[in-house]
């Protein structure tokens, strides 16, 4: 016997709601084939959706768009019409074909009755959401948000009320209201935890908007609280893990946390992730944010190979990165132009500011040039007055000391103490352990004894960060105290930290090529790891090597 098609779309949604792609999807197909139209392609889309086939949720979005305007279910073309937009603007890049959708949204509604006539339908909000999502304008992003959190609370749509919620937050963060958004955020994610969000989509976005705003207002703590109570959530409904949600702003939050390598794995699957939209800016900021820990790795080649791909100019906070690269090759003037060009496009009283011009100021005692660093240090100490917050005042601090230690005046050594406990606050051990190590070497002359236990405490972050530059640079320190320094044996016993990637990556069966992909490097040079595992572990063949890897499992901890 037949199963009706309703009951069959029941079916689907439950089993899109449980992360089951796979039942949904047998759901859907045969409401499809008894004849449902619409509904059962739009729950085909997210089905693809939920698979991270972005390409053929589109293609079925616009099956369904098709189908409900056939039906005459405004509502129903309404809804993919929007979600239509969302996913060719900020998916695919093709800002026009989002903004076509969009407008087509806004023209069914005005077709359509008053919202306060169909009181059932929330797609005025949600569009009102979607207006406010593609506007750059800060206030009227605002004007747009409350909209939809309005009709929301209006009609009783929950999910629309706490994801406007987060983006309302989000938004407001991101304009140096930083208290207030982060108020709307934490009750935004309050309402997830509690089981008031239904949708899978909604639940990611609104995880997404939390990690964009802590990544803006640097703010850790929050981010890694909030992790935890997500990451039980994908466990209870059988989800992706809350990383999967938002890759990008989780990824950056991780590095700046010191766990970078769980932030090298969900910044490496974001890039992938986004492959489907060569010219998405979610690829670009995740190209960015993985160059910014290559470069924080000191892998340097790696990190311009991904900088590659990117127009810096489109991506100002690509500045970063890329000066680092220019200076690990000994050009400061190229290093202060991107430097500048990206203060001249980035909101001076904005907390984005504050790592530009505290990057400035190494740049400048880098080039010679104490006087300018001096200058540029105070520039950053005047913007950090207006911008409360551990992180910011730790970079005020350490600038001041970098200045101060080069010049011979003042108290650096306050100075660095003070970057230290701002950075230990804001939940940044890596900072915390490179501001130790300048203290380190500040005291190495004439109190050798403390300089010892400063450079042991960054010793052993950088060691469980794996953060290979500043891991030599302290032990070399130690070395000149006459400290014998003691670290974790690498991964792969006589091998490099990157030909322990590749023999761990022969062992999950990759090719060449793959492993190419997978690490951002030439075949060329993965041909090269390869051959120097096989000579440093005596082995004959990548067969052997892939069985060794299988034995041993390095870089696991």
């Amino acid at each position: 016997m037949a199963v009706p098609v309703q009951e069959l779309l029941t079916q689907g949604r439950a089993a899109l709601r449980a992360g089951d792609a796979a039942a949904a999807r047998l759901a859907f197909e045969s409401a499809v084939a008894g004849g449902g139209c619409g509904a059962a392609i739009e729950g085909l889309a997210r089905v693809r959706y939920l698979e991270l086939d972005f390409a053929g949720a589109i293609e079925d979005w616009t099956r369904a768009y098709a189908a409900y305007r056939a039906e005459r279910d405004q509502v129903g073309a309404v809804r993919v019409a929007r979600t239509l937009a969302g996913m060719y603007g900020t998916v695919v890049g093709d800002w026009a074909v989002g903004s076509g959708w969009l407008a087509r949204a806004q023209t069914l509604l005005g077709e359509a009755p008053d919202a306060d006539e169909v009181p059932q339908s929330s797609e005025r909000g949600w569009v009102a959401l979607d207006v406010g999502m593609f506007t750059s304008d800060r206030a009227a992003k605002e004007r747009r948000f409350r909209e939809a959190l309005a009709v929301a609370r209006r009609v009783g749509d929950t999910d629309l009320e706490f994801v406007a919620l987060a983006y309302l937050g989000a938004s407001l963060v991101h304009a140096d209201r930083t208290d207030e958004g982060m108020a709307l955020l934490d009750e935004a994610l309050a309402a997830v935890s509690g089981a008031e969000v239904d949708d899978f989509a909604v639940l990611e976005e609104i995880f997404c908007q939390l990690f964009s705003a802590c990544e803006h207002a640097y703010d850790v703590a929050r981010a890694d609280q909030w992790i935890r109570v997500g990451e039980a959530i994908a466990e209870r409904r059988k989800l992706p893990a809350v990383s999967a949600f938002c890759r990008t702003h989780y990824g950056a939050v991780l590095t700046a946390a010191g766990r970078w390598r769980e932030a090298d794995a969900a910044l490496t699957e974001a890039v992938r992730m986004w492959d489907v939209g060569q010219r998405s800016g979610l690829r670009g900021g995740a190209l960015v944010r993985l160059a910014e820990l290559r470069v924080r790795q000191g892998r340097f080649e790696e990190a311009a190979q991904l900088l590659a791909g990117v127009d810096v100019d489109a991506e100002p906070a690509a500045a970063r990165p890329l000066a680092a690269i220019h200076l690990s090759r000994g050009d400061a003037s190229l290093a202060c132009d991107v430097l500048e060009r990206a203060l001249a496009v980035v909101d001076p009283t904005s907390t984005g500011a504050a790592p530009l011009l505290a990057q400035l100021v190494d740049v400048h005692l880098a080039a010679g040039r104490p006087d300018q660093a001096a200058v540029t240090a105070q520039r950053l100490q005047d913007h950090v007055a207006g911008h409360p917050g551990e992180y910011l005042r730790a970079l005020a601090a350490l600038a001041r000391g970098r200045v101060c230690l080069v010049a011979g005046t003042d108290d650096p050594r306050a100075c660095l103490r003070e970057a230290i406990v701002c950075f230990v606050r804001a939940r940044m051990p890596v900072d915390a352990a490179e501001a130790r190590l300048e203290l380190a070497a500040a005291l190495a002359a004439d109190q050798p004894e403390v300089a010892t236990a400063e450079a042991r405490a960054a010793l052993a972050v950088f060691d469980k960060s794996r953060a290979g530059r500043d891991l030599a640079a302290t032990a070399a320190l130690l070395r000149s105290l006459g400290v014998r320094p003691s670290t974790a044996p690498q991964p792969g016993g006589l091998l490099t930290r990157r030909e322990a990637e590749v023999l761990e990556l022969l062992g999950h069966g990759l090719s060449n090529p793959e492993i190419s992909d997978r690490l951002y490097i030439s075949r060329k040079t993965v041909e090269h790891h390869v051959g120097n595992i096989l000579a440093k572990l005596g082995l004959r063949s990548r067969a052997e090597a892939a069985a060794y890897a299988a034995r041993t499992r390095p870089g696991q901890e």
